[in-house]
């Protein structure tokens, strides 16, 4: 919404992310209203704070944020109210009781088309339909002036340590399958734990990262104090038998890894690394 300039439109919000691939993308989120949002234990705005803000449409990432189960409110009982919602096109498998057949495909199949899908439907309700076109345009002309790869792809891993600390899991955070999968191809690369699933990814462990080829390494920030090349540092001390290791190839990425208008910066700062690395 802040690419789309329409920002102004959100009453509150509980999205917050201390670090971003645009210098001024941290500044523009903390100064969106929050409402007064608490997140329930589960991370999520309780039912009860949803409908106090009276709003016309509520935004959720991914369908598992209009989970009852969890303490949030149902796109039903939306309905009801009189209220929209809208779920990121590309999402609607995510967290989901009984998914659509074609919701699930598009889970599988996300990738960077699917982000301007994103911003295409959000100008359209927003009647902003011309500024979601240019920023789509914007990113592909990006995306098509990045040099293309050299030789065989490198095997890219994809790791955020304090995600994974804040999981609770004894390795960083490997991010896998769909959109970023589809980055790292994007960027002349091959991602080393590519195709796995959600699941398949959080039970990763020590060995599985061992025994992985690590061309290049991409570490993913997190955090405000996350330090890209301390937690370089720190793994490739663990794993010196990775060739990234060996030449000390790393990269970093935040937010342009995600769903967004900002892939074109993470293909950009990956293919870097993977020329680098030829």
């Amino acid at each position: 919404m802040i690419a789309l300039g329409v920002e102004g439109s959100i009453v509150a919000n509980s999205q917050s992310y201390g670090v971003s691939d645009d210098p001024a993308m941290v500044e523009r989120i903390k100064a969106i209203p929050t409402g007064g949002l608490k997140l329930n234990r589960n991370f999520e705005v309780p039912r009860e704070q949803v409908i106090g803000q009276s709003p016309d449409l509520v935004i959720s990432t991914w369908a598992g944020g209009f989970d009852d189960k969890i303490g949030s409110i149902t796109r039903d009982e939306l309905g009801k109210a009189g209220i929209n919602s809208f779920v990121s096109p590309s999402n609607c498998a995510n967290g989901a009781a009984s998914p659509r057949p074609q919701d699930t495909a598009a889970y599988a199949k996300r990738s960077v088309e699917s982000s301007f899908e994103l911003l295409n439907q959000l100008g359209v309700i927003f009647d902003v339909q011309g500024r979601a076109a240019q920023a789509v345009q914007e990113s592909r002309r990006a995306l098509a002036a990045i040099p293309a790869p050299i030789g065989a792809p490198k095997r890219v891993l994809a790791a955020y340590p304090s995600m994974g600390s804040a999981m609770g899991l004894k390795v960083p955070a490997v991010f896998g399958g769909g959109i970023f999968d589809d980055i790292i191809t994007r960027a002349g690369g091959v991602n080393a734990f590519g195709g796995l699933t959600d699941q398949q990814l959080t039970a990763l462990n020590v060995e599985a990262l061992a025994a992985a080829n690590v061309d290049v390494l991409v570490i993913g920030l997190y955090q405000p104090d996350d330090d890209a090349k301390k937690f370089a540092e720190q793994l490739f001390a663990q794993y010196p038998q990775w060739p990234a290791s060996r030449t000390k190839t790393y990269t970093s990425v935040s937010d342009s890894f995600y769903l967004g208008p900002l892939n074109a910066v993470a293909v950009k700062k990956i293919s870097d690394a993977v020329r680098a690395a030829s």
